[in-house]
């Protein structure tokens, strides 16, 4: 059989069937248009081994002799007991190609499995994998795991993951590929705050700019596990699989289990590449579009600017307050007003009213109609909070229906069954439950169907901890329960924009984003911590789904002091917003945050549409990184004269050991093409301008602008101020 072939924008992988079972040859840069006889990668055979090469397949299997981590974990249950048919022999039966997308079938007639696997190359390089294993024989099979892995090369020496916590999402950590295998496991019943969005291999000290990439997502919102696996013989395969708990998924016969998607992206040009592929994705997505326009970004609605209420006013809702801060709003150029937590009933603290979503009467004696046609009468949407898969035991839904309420054991709640240990004073309702389900179903349509909201903030704030129904653990039911939620909702209100946010960042997955419009990065707006959060959020989704806000001066969660300007900048590149009173802010800052707001309405098209450059600085107290306009991460766009070609944030996060940054390169612009580089915010006329910078004296540049070639910019520089640790300072280029 010929060996399988896929190839798109520079990436390509090559399988071979030579071996009986699909094997993957090669996943990395493009080979051309013609292969050799691939007989000529025949390995040794090693003293001490297995007689024979052992293939590093696209379902690796104890039975070819794989000494890593099986693809496929299971067993056969039979009357007379469990453990039978444990290990497959999967080989070839079909193979069918079109275009740059294959289904290939593996089968084994002795233990009576099959598996189906999926790869589709998306037009911007971006990779897609996954597997359906289907129960051929005539007993139970019980699938323990079925992992998706791929192969990197051998100069693939090291491994970058992210990790975080609670207002800390997201940060890197890197380390050597040695032989074993290295494990990042999820068991939070959601994607957690300590997620991996990003698992890369790189060649020695890869960057932002240089170096090979090899890099995978598993796209699921429950229990997983990302791992390299490094066997003796040096090759390594990276991937991912849902983590099943025990007697999870139990095939009947007939019966079969799809794992979640494995997008995969390599890159010849560093991590700017990956993320390039994966924006690629996400942009060319028929359904990546807002509710209430016709056509993709940026041509669409674009981004509106947004107000939420939260760290304004938390539980204390009043309307007169409330039509004072969206006054505020309207007049600094909101577009969107999101009524946080604390509007249904008995909702005054965190400790009930989850599960019963009515309007509290009390507190909105006319319904929430007063505040939401205060909103839109200012020419700005309104937009709700929601946590629809949790429960308070103070609650009419709980007192009503504790069967309801997720627990370890099959007994109920009302038969003295014992609930997991509360997190925020909350429990998860069963999703499970076709009548639970149906309960929030209807409950959130209604609020839908009876008021006047464009916009769910859709939260979820603690993990699925002993997550069980009727007994069994039910954390994967559980995922697709919620995602049949969200998407059965957008089609009965298909006008309505919904936001995942998990206690902040902790469901942040492409599992998520196939079904909302934007992610919530992390409940702290400290901008400093931003930085970070926002860098590694955004190297796989785009800025246009990624909600980044302007929060109060001193950080509610860190207790840090910012200028407005530098949380300003920190929040443009994003999905721009505020969570804050800013009835407070007068004066000179409310022109100033008003010129922000005007910023991020002049620049967002760019913002949302371009590539996201990060350039490598020898200094690591300083960032420099923006957005440039079109075009392929090697070179920047044709644009005409005088069309604004990147946008870029310079950001010094703590004291240099040097004087000066000295000159810095600009990368990602067409290196042909002439700019003009100017300093646009903060200015001489802006509050914050005499803070920004520590310097006696600026660069020459800094007043007037500096005018070069992209090759001069990114190959020579120019001399950077002198900023002030925990500042930023925004550039603007120009086409000439």
């Amino acid at each position: 059989m010929d060996p399988l072939y896929l190839r798109s924008a520079g990436t390509s992988l090559v399988i071979s069937f030579d071996s009986g079972e699909a094997e993957v040859i090669h996943w990395g840069a493009d080979l051309g248009g013609v292969l050799p006889d691939l007989a000529i990668l025949a390995a040794p055979v090693g003293p001490s081994s297995i007689d024979a090469r052992v293939p590093a397949g696209l379902l690796p299997q104890a039975s070819s002799a794989w000494r890593g981590r099986p693809a496929l974990r299971g067993h056969r249950i039979t009357d007379d007991g469990a453990g039978f048919d444990f290990s497959s022999h999967l080989c070839v039966t079909s193979v069918r190609a079109e275009g740059s997308s294959a289904t290939i079938v593996q089968a084994d007639g002795d233990t009576g499995v099959s598996v189906s696997s999926h790869l589709a190359f998306h037009d911007g390089g971006l990779l897609e994998l996954r597997h359906t294993v289907t129960n051929d024989g005539s007993t139970p099979f019980q699938v323990d795991e079925l992992a998706t892995v791929l192969p990197v090369a051998p100069d693939a020496v090291e491994l970058l993951d992210l990790t975080g916590r609670w207002c800390r999402e997201r940060h890197p950590q890197r380390h050597s590929i040695q032989q074993g295998t290295w494990v990042r496991t999820g068991r939070h019943g959601r994607t957690g705050h300590d997620s991996s969005l990003l698992f890369a291999a790189g060649t020695q000290g890869f960057g932002n700019r240089h170096g090979k990439v090899w890099a995978t997502h598993l796209a699921w919102s429950g229990n997983h596990e990302q791992f390299a696996d490094t066997i003796g013989d040096g090759r390594t395969l990276i991937g991912g699989s849902e983590l099943l708990g025990p007697a999870e998924v139990i095939l009947a016969p007939g019966g079969s289990y799809t794992t979640p998607a494995l997008f995969a992206a390599y890159s010849d040009h560093g991590l700017d590449g990956i993320t390039q592929a994966f924006y690629s994705w996400f942009r060319s997505r028929p359904h990546h579009v807002l509710p209430a326009a016709s056509t993709r970004l940026p041509a669409g609605k674009p981004r509106p600017v947004v107000l939420n209420t939260w760290e304004a006013v938390y539980f204390d809702h009043n309307l007169d307050t409330l039509i004072e801060l969206a006054e505020s709003a309207a007049d600094l150029g909101v577009e969107r007003f999101v009524l946080d937590d604390g509007w249904f009933r008995g909702r005054r603290d965190d400790h009930a009213g989850l599960g019963d979503w009515y309007v509290d009467g009390n507190v909105w004696p006319n319904g929430l109609t007063p505040l939401i046609d205060a909103v839109t009468s200012r020419g700005m949407e309104f937009g709700l909070w929601v946590e629809p898969e949790m429960v308070n035991l103070d609650s009419d839904v709980a007192r009503a229906h504790p069967d309801w309420i997720v627990g370890p054991s099959a007994a109920a709640h009302k038969d003295g069954g014992r609930l997991p240990l509360e997190w925020r004073n909350q429990h998860v309702i069963d999703l499970v439950n076709p009548e639970a389900w149906q309960y929030v179903f209807d409950r959130v349509s209604a609020l839908l169907a009876g008021n006047n909201i464009s916009y769910l903030k859709w939260d979820q704030n603690r993990d699925l901890s002993e997550h069980g129904h009727a007994g069994r653990p039910s954390v994967h039911e559980q995922t697709l329960a919620a995602y049949r939620l969200f998407d059965e909702l957008r089609r009965a209100h298909p006008g309505v924009e919904i936001e995942s946010c998990s206690s902040g960042g902790a469901r942040v997955d492409l599992g998520i984003l196939e079904r909302t419009d934007r992610v919530w990065a992390s409940d702290c707006n400290d901008a400093l911590e931003r930085q970070t959060i926002q860098r590694w959020t955004g190297a796989v989704v785009p800025p246009e789904l990624v909600g980044s806000h302007i929060g109060p001066t001193t950080s509610h969660t860190t207790a840090r002091t910012h200028d407005l300007s530098f949380r300003g900048i920190t929040a443009l590149f994003g999905h721009f917003g505020m969570e804050w009173d800013i009835r407070s802010v007068q004066g000179k800052d409310r022109e100033e945050l008003r010129r922000i707001v005007g910023l991020y309405k002049e620049h967002r098209n760019l913002i949302h549409s371009g590539r996201r450059v990060h350039a490598d600085l020898a200094d690591d107290a300083l960032l420099l990184h923006g957005v440039v306009a079109g075009g392929s991460v090697a070179e920047g766009a044709e644009l005409q004269a005088g069309t604004t070609a990147a946008l870029f944030a310079m950001v010094s996060t703590r004291t240099s050991a040097a004087e000066a940054p000295g000159r810095i390169g600009i990368p990602g612009l067409n290196a042909e093409r002439s700019y003009r580089v100017e300093a646009v915010f903060p200015t001489t006329d802006d509050a914050d301008y005499g803070h920004t910078f520590t310097q006696v004296q600026p660069p020459a540049w800094l007043a007037g602008g500096a005018t070069a070639s992209g090759r001069f910019l990114a190959e020579v520089g120019l001399p950077m101020p002198i900023l002030n640790p925990e500042h930023a300072l925004l550039l603007k280029v120009t086409a000439l």
